[in-house]
């Protein structure tokens, strides 16, 4: 790297887009692969692939891409807001009518191309299972956390160099590669296509897989779109209905790159045509085969997380979701909910300073038997006498299927800082049997097993800073970036991000991540790390 950069971990590049030079060396935008009014394809990674992808979903949708994100209403933002970056008089391409025919909203930052979405940076946690039933389980449990986790690690409150009036990049990665024709979004009568699909093909999981009897069929979509004949012949061929059903779904969309080299032969030992499918359904939860080639198990991907400024917060939070895992498979927990909520919480996940101020169906208890919440606090955890050791839980039977109520009843909607930190109580009840909370479950798990004390400190740093994001008491990345913006002396509460307030955001996040805290400008790095002054 050239002395003047340096690896700044931001999920987004705040003026990305904007007119005028935002890269260097500078290319003008409008050129023949994005066809984009704001982005060169320079700015694209040059292997085939991807400037394909990004044709081939033009191409197929019949238009360009259309990125309409909220702007956040600050006290001098023009209103209604009309993106003034938006050219009317383009003519070179016949996608150059798509802002003449409605694809810009009101009030929105908009943006046309593949990169704005997919050029964003986020934090992945691909997970080793045992075995196939194991994998399955996870990508099951793991769903409705999707959406919490979103939330707590926002960091995405800036496109175009405007503040956006949401903190997350998932929505906007989703419109960045949706390829659903006219027909496929349900603006025209079927006639040439064959389902309307709800959803991008980059969204929200829409399948739980697992053969885990806590499974209740309440849980699933019954309106999944499914193509019939592939799940008939997944389970002619020994497939399992779930299983078959997650797939056939996968398989309602058609491939958006195939190299033709590969359709020269079909090779019946390689999984290549698989994967090309697979791997361009982006679902916040990813179930991942072995490869033909390779023995590396059975995976699971987590998905939803923000990419953080700080080594320390992204490790803090993969270190946490390998804990919730552990804690999971340890204490066979349940947190299924209908999967219908993890869409509607994914939406709710956007919402600005979401962490604080909304609330997202979960679970109410995802123990599998009555263990007393008591239990779930280390400090209060049984002792083995003349070790004082943690004396782990035996394992709980699951419920009998008899004892069921109305799948309503084992949801509610909660605070991300009861879902992370636990209820004192239950919401409209007195006994004091509340969630129990994910931290303090984790910590019960941790009770369970041998860890020295080091690495126990260690856990525990990385454990109270996902405690108090959660609580309020330390700020979000995207909270840190916005309050940035608003008191900077160059801001003119016009909601735009100048190029000296963008050049001086990433001084700051760069002196962060390089662990300098104490001199970014406002000791804003206290408020969003908790260090000392």
């Amino acid at each position: 790297m050239a002395p003047n950069e340096s690896p700044v971990t931001l999920t987004t590049f705040p003026r990305l887009g904007c007119p005028g030079v935002f890269s260097s060396p500078h290319y003008p935008p409008h050129a023949e692969r994005l066809r984009s009014q704001f982005v060169p394809d320079e700015v694209v990674n040059p292997h085939i692939r991807f400037p394909t992808l990004a044709a081939n979903i033009r191409s197929r949708r019949g238009r360009k891409v259309e990125i309409n994100v909220p702007i956040f209403r600050d006290q001098n933002t023009p209103w209604p807001f009309h993106d003034p970056t938006v050219r009317y008089d383009l003519d070179q391409y016949p996608e150059d009518d798509d802002v003449r025919r409605g694809a810009v909203k009101d009030n929105s930052i908009y943006m046309d191309a593949m990169v704005f979405g997919m050029g964003s940076c986020c934090l992945q946690i691909t997970f080793q299972a045992k075995n196939i039933n194991e994998g399955r389980r996870l990508y099951d449990q793991l769903s409705p956390l999707g959406p919490i986790m979103l939330a707590l690690t926002a960091a995405t409150p800036i496109y175009k160099g405007y503040l956006a009036d949401t903190d997350v990049r998932w929505n906007q990665i989703s419109a960045s590669v949706d390829d659903r024709t006219a027909e496929e979004l349900g603006e025209k009568p079927l006639e040439n296509d064959r389902w309307r699909i709800p959803k991008s093909r980059y969204s929200s999981n829409s399948t739980y897989i697992s053969q885990d009897p806590c499974l209740r069929e309440e849980y699933l979509d019954p309106n999944l779109i499914v193509d019939e004949d592939i799940k008939r012949r997944l389970m002619e061929s020994g497939m399992d209905k779930r299983l078959a059903t997650h797939f056939a779904h996968l398989f309602i969309r058609d491939p958006i790159v195939v190299f033709s080299e590969d359709l020269k032969q079909l090779n019946l030992d390689r999984t290549d045509h698989f994967e090309n499918l697979q791997s361009t359904n982006w679902q916040h939860i990813r179930f991942k085969p072995p490869p033909h080639d390779k023995d590396t198990g059975w995976r699971v991907e987590f998905r939803p997380m923000e990419i953080q400024m700080t080594d320390f917060e992204n490790a803090a939070f993969s270190i946490f979701l390998v804990l919730v895992t552990r804690t999971i498979l340890s204490f066979d927990l349940n947190f299924y909910i209908p999967i219908q909520k993890i869409t509607e919480n994914m939406e709710t996940a956007h919402a600005r300073d979401a962490v604080l101020t909304e609330q997202f169906y979960f679970r109410k208890n995802p123990l599998p038997s009555r263990l007393h919440r008591h239990s779930c606090a280390s400090s209060n955890g049984e002792t083995n006498g003349a070790s004082g050791s943690p004396t782990p839980h035996p394992p709980p039977l699951s419920q009998s299927p008899s004892l069921l109520g109305p799948v309503e009843d084992e949801y509610e909607r909660m605070t991300v800082d009861e879902i992370i930190n636990g209820q004192q109580q239950r919401k409209g009840s007195g006994d004091g049997d509340g969630f129990p909370g994910l931290i303090p479950l984790v910590e019960t798990y941790l009770d369970s097993v041998n860890v020295d004390v080091e690495t126990r400190c260690k856990l525990a740093c990385y454990l109270e800073l996902i405690r108090k994001r959660a609580s309020g008491a330390l700020w979000t990345g995207a909270k840190w970036i916005r309050h940035f913006v608003r008191e900077h002396p160059e801001y003119r509460g016009d909601s735009v991000v100048s190029e000296r307030i963008s050049y001086d955001l990433i001084r700051a996040a760069d002196q962060l991540g390089g662990g300098d805290y104490h001199n970014v400008k406002g000791a804003v790095g206290k408020e969003m790390l908790g260090l000392g002054a």
